[in-house]
């Protein structure tokens, strides 16, 4: 079984759910007990799964379905809308999936092997910029036999392909609704996932109730979700201690963190769940920019960046520093930028800058987003700013966007410098490399690697014991690190907060750190 060993400790953490024990009734039985708000700083940029590769996978797990998917504990995909699926030969390049007997979409609509087909199909053929159509480089053709059996034919060994599946982004839909040559943009949805959404008003609320005719592995312990969208973390903290929401995710602060931890005034009924967490936040570098396409410029920054003080003061112990494109807990993790750039170094910063003919502070600027990654986002940024003009190497201006013009500027290219975050695909070493160089990569800015696009990655493809693949992650965590295109800063660890009067917090969060809303639930009272 893949990455078994890199998933011990959320396994482990998630069978805690198993103590608690009390039931799943409310104090009264009633529907309207099981009803469950959830806040969220991480609102959707889309609904069309085609056109998301960010955080709007946190909708889309809990009202789309995809063949296979993450059930809670489990470390490898196993069938969700399929009702089996394997590799038919021994070079891991044709995928065959049968389907759940008589499965349909909330329109009506059979949800069968063309159905299938065209939700795959659209993804390669919209191509949409930023999208996951980038996640699909292996994919050569989908063929379909009968109404139940799909088969997914690769142009190059992918043994990540099954993990590739179980991405929200490869969730079905139904053809009737869903063009096959540009993205739906109505704002409904027509899925057959755990939840039906009846109602979506963008940045402000999510309805979704349970939906009568889903066939899958979901136990959903609810009957109903609100998804509220904040803009600030501590709007979301206000409403949970007034109990306007029962539990948060995504997008608390470290302050609010250490805060609700504290057995204080106000924090009465309130609990905070920990989790490992495979999250990253990084630079990107685009080589277009006059300075950001300097390798001296990235390198002085690479030695000034003091990770240490970026995370002691503006994380508070909720987030660690991180020195590969790889976090701890994932096979191939390495130290790869510390082992080459060292402590903090201003001195060696300002000899390469030297070398390179640049004697005055260098202007740049930074870029970052208001509403995706936290409230944290803007102290850590300024943080970064101060570090590098304390250097008096860079003269630094700060910038900022809501997610969906920021995402549009980056993908344009119009950013010199700019901060993202990576929610892992799925919890292997090949997520954190293989979308961040060639043409597609999906920080928007092609990074031209051919030792990683061409060698690297297709050989690590080849292995099904994903276990033996490091020597090849740790030759490209060196090249990105001689490279300095992308600059890692630290690793995340996930927090849920809820009401202690709410369950199954521990097992919500899938292998790919997905809130999966259905483990929810109001506990009884005895």
């Amino acid at each position: 079984m893949f990455y078994r060993a890199s998933l011990q400790a959320a396994a482990a953490l998630a069978s805690l759910s198993l103590l608690a024990g009390c039931g799943l009734l409310s104090d009264s039985g009633s529907e309207e007990n099981q009803k469950i708000t959830v806040g969220t700083t991480s609102s959707p940029s889309t609904l069309d799964p085609a056109a998301a590769w960010d955080g709007s996978w946190e909708l889309m797990r809990n009202i789309y379905q995809t063949l296979v998917s993450f059930p809670t504990g489990s470390t490898s995909p196993e069938p969700d809308a399929a009702e089996s699926c394997t590799f038919t030969d021994a070079t891991s390049m044709a995928y065959r999936c049968t389907l759940k007997k008589n499965l349909k979409f909330s329109n009506g609509e059979k949800l069968d092997a063309r159905a299938v087909k065209h939700s795959i199909d659209r993804i390669v053929d919209i191509h949409f910029k930023g999208g996951p159509a980038g996640m699909l480089g292996s994919l050569d053709r989908v063929e379909t036999k009968g109404d139940d059996t799909v088969i997914f034919h690769l142009n190059k060994s992918d043994a990540t392909f099954p993990f590739i599946l179980a991405t929200p982004a490869m969730s079905l839909v139904a053809p009737g609704d869903y063009p096959k040559d540009k993205i739906r943009d109505d704002g409904k949805i027509t899925g057959s996932g755990p939840y039906l959404l009846d109602s979506y008003e963008a940045g402000v609320s999510a309805e979704l109730t349970k939906n009568p005719d889903y066939k899958g592995f979901a136990n959903r312990k609810n009957n109903a979700v609100t998804i509220r969208y904040f803009e600030q973390s501590a709007q979301m903290v206000n409403a949970l201690k007034a109990k306007d929401i029962d539990a948060t995710y995504r997008g608390l602060t470290a302050e609010e963190v250490v805060g609700l931890e504290d057995k204080k005034e106000g924090n009465e009924g309130l609990q905070i769940i920990e989790t490992t967490g495979a999250d990253i936040r990084f630079l990107v570098f685009n080589p277009k920019d006059p300075a950001a396409s300097k390798p001296a410029v990235r390198k002085a920054i690479a030695h000034i960046v003091d990770r240490d003080a970026l995370v002691a003061k503006v994380y508070r112990g909720t987030a660690e520093p991180l020195y590969s494109m790889i976090p701890k807990g994932i096979s191939g993790h390495t130290t790869s930028f510390f082992d080459t750039f060292g402590d903090p170094d201003v001195k060696q910063a300002k000899e390469i800058l030297t070398s390179a003919g640049i004697t005055e502070p260098v202007k740049m600027t930074f870029w970052y987003t208001t509403d995706r990654y936290g409230s944290s986002t803007q102290p850590e940024f300024e943080e970064l700013e101060r570090q590098l003009e304390k250097s008096g190497l860079f003269d630094i201006t700060l910038e900022s966007a809501p997610w969906k013009t920021f995402q549009e500027g980056f993908t344009q290219g119009e950013y010199p410098v700019f901060g993202r975050g990576w929610f892992p695909d799925f919890p292997d070493p090949d997520n954190f490399i293989a979308p961040f160089v060639g043409e597609e990569s999906v920080t928007g800015t092609p990074y031209r690697n051919k030792e990683i696009t061409q060698e690297l990655i297709p050989a690590t493809r080849q292995e099904s014991d994903r276990g033996a693949v490091s020597k090849q992650f740790e030759r490209a965590q060196q090249i990105l690190v001689e490279d300095v295109r992308l600059l890692p800063l630290w690793q995340g660890k996930l927090y849920v907060a809820s009401g202690d009067d709410i369950g199954g917090g521990e097992r919500a969060l899938d292998p790919q750190t997905v809130m999966q809303m259905w483990e929810l639930y109001r506990k009884a009272s005895w």
